[in-house]
Parts: C-alpha cells; sequence; structure tokens
C-alpha cells in the first residue's frame, strides 16, 4: 500500500518550487514545469523517491540504529522537535555544533561536562560553592542545554541523517557526507539532490509540505520501531522458552537418575 499520493502531496503544496533565478541545474529531473517565474516540481517523482526513502527509515529503525533529524528553519524546528522525541530520536534544531559528527569525541565530552553538572547538584556539590560559582556554572549548563541537549543521548554515531532544507543545513550535510552516513532530506529547486542519498524533491519553505512530507517519514519509522518491539517479544519468549526446555530436560535427567538409584538400593 502507497504511502502517499499525488492527491495529498498537491493539496499540501509540496509541488510549488522556488523562483527560477534561484534555480539549481541538478534538480532539472525534478522539475516538471514553469509557471509564473516559480518552478513546479514532479509530483510524481516525489511520491516514488519518499517510498523509498521511507522504506529505507523504516528497516533502519527497525534494526535499532538512530536518526538525526536536522531542522534549523522555524518553519519546521518545532515539528522536527516534537517528532524526534516522540520516536526518541536525536534532533538539532538550534545552531549546528560544528564537527558534531566529524569531531564526535570531542562534542561527546561537553555533553559529559554537562552530565557532571548534574551530577553535582544531586549529591550536594553544587550547594557547597559560591554564589558566583553557581552562577557561571548555570550559564554554562543553560548554554551547553541548548545546543546538545536534544541529542544527550545519542552515544554514538547516528546510522543516518534527515535535514529539511540542505541549503541552510550544508554543514551538517557535508560532515554526514564526509563519513559515509546516509543522507535524507527534502529537496526544493535551489539544491543540489546529487548531495544526498536519499532525496525527496519537495518544497522545504511552506510549513504545510513540510509537515505532510515529515508525517509520512514519521509513520514509516514508527512502523520500523513497533515490528522491532514485536520482533525483541518474539526473541524473549523464545529464550524463556528454550530455557524452559533446558531445565524440563535436566529435571527428566535428575529423575532418571534418581530412580536408577533407588532400583540399584532395592536390588
Amino acid at each position: 500500500m502507497s504511502r502517499t499520493n499525488f492527491k495529498e502531496l498537491l493539496e499540501a503544496g509540496v509541488h510549488f518550487g522556488h523562483l527560477k533565478k534561484k534555480y539549481n541545474p541538478a534538480m532539472a529531473p525534478f522539475v516538471f514545469m514553469e509557471r509564473g517565474g516559480i518552478h513546479i516540481i514532479d509530483l510524481n517523482k516525489t511520491v516514488a523517491m519518499i517510498e523509498d526513502a521511507a522504506a529505507a527509515l523504516k528497516q533502519i529503525a527497525k534494526s535499532g540504529k538512530k536518526i538525526l533529524f536536522v531542522a534549523t528553519k522555524k518553519q519546521a524546528k518545532g515539528l522536527i522537535a516534537e517528532i524526534a522525541e516522540s520516536l526518541n530520536m536525536p534532533y538539532i534544531t538550534e545552531r549546528w555544533p560544528g564537527g558534531l559528527l566529524t569531531n564526535f569525541a570531542t562534542i561527546r565530552k561537553s555533553i559529559k561536562k554537562m552530565q557532571n553538572i548534574d551530577k553535582m547538584k544531586e549529591d550536594g556539590t553544587f550547594d557547597t560553592l559560591s554564589k558566583r560559582e553557581r552562577l557561571q556554572i548555570n550559564r554554562q549548563r543553560a548554554k551547553l542545554d541548548l545546543n546538545l541537549g536534544s541529542i544527550v543521548k545519542m552515544t554514538r554515531m547516528p546510522e543516518a541523517i534527515f535535514i529539511v532544507d540542505t541549503n541552510k543545513e550544508n554543514i551538517a550535510l557535508a560532515e554526514a557526507n564526509k563519513l559515509g552516513i546516509r543522507s535524507f532530506a527534502m529537496n526544493d529547486t535551489n539544491t543540489n539532490p546529487n548531495m544526498v542519498s536519499f532525496p525527496i524533491p519537495s518544497n522545504d519553505d511552506a510549513a504545510k509540505s513540510i509537515e505532510c512530507v515529515l508525517s509520512i517519514v514519521t509513520k514509516a519509522i514508527a512502523e520500523g520501531l513497533e515490528e522491532r518491539s514485536v520482533d525483541q517479544a518474539k526473541k524473549a519468549d523464545e529464550k524463556k522458552d528454550k530455557a524452559k526446555k533446558i531445565v524440563e530436560g535436566l529435571e527428566e535427567k535428575l529423575a532418571d537418575q534418581d530412580t536408577n538409584l533407588d532400583e540399584k538400593d532395592n536390588s
């Protein structure tokens, strides 16, 4: 069953591209026509490409790997945060921390510093500091939380990265490509889809368009997570059954040994 269709995307305005003067020739295969100086995206191709992207994202989620969501533009940041949190995935909606991927070890140290501050507050160490020191530490903690709080649980490199606007998030995309991390993105007519592993030709400026594409992606990832949960429960049951059979086998073996001993004693 198809995840979306031409009509749904059309009603959400996914087909509206940028002005002709902002056109990136690399998007030529995905442009249907020009109307009033604005390029119109071929939604038939969008349908096919969003299906491919959704299927790949579902498998990543099912494998238990993380997908890093990135969107710092105001039309998308709130929605991205909501979606990523609901899926328990890391996300960036403020300024991209340079080296987040390419210098991940250093970023993890900053996250560790934030966690250490929290530990100081829990064990009472924070209360022994002077008022000035506490103020400085609180400011440091707030700054770290703003930039890194949304990725605090990302203990290892993500398997993939999902970007709403590749021009705005060009550094994030470049870091992902440098490390061979699969990229998924909404690509408007002013972007280069050749830089993305799974480009989705679409309007990346209108809130309704962004919401439409993200809802399709979210459902696919949620399906993958659900199937993983079912598979894990099934494996747990199989493990319990196996352990039960082993115990039953041992009990039968012990019972047989007791019977043999009784027979031997009687003889």
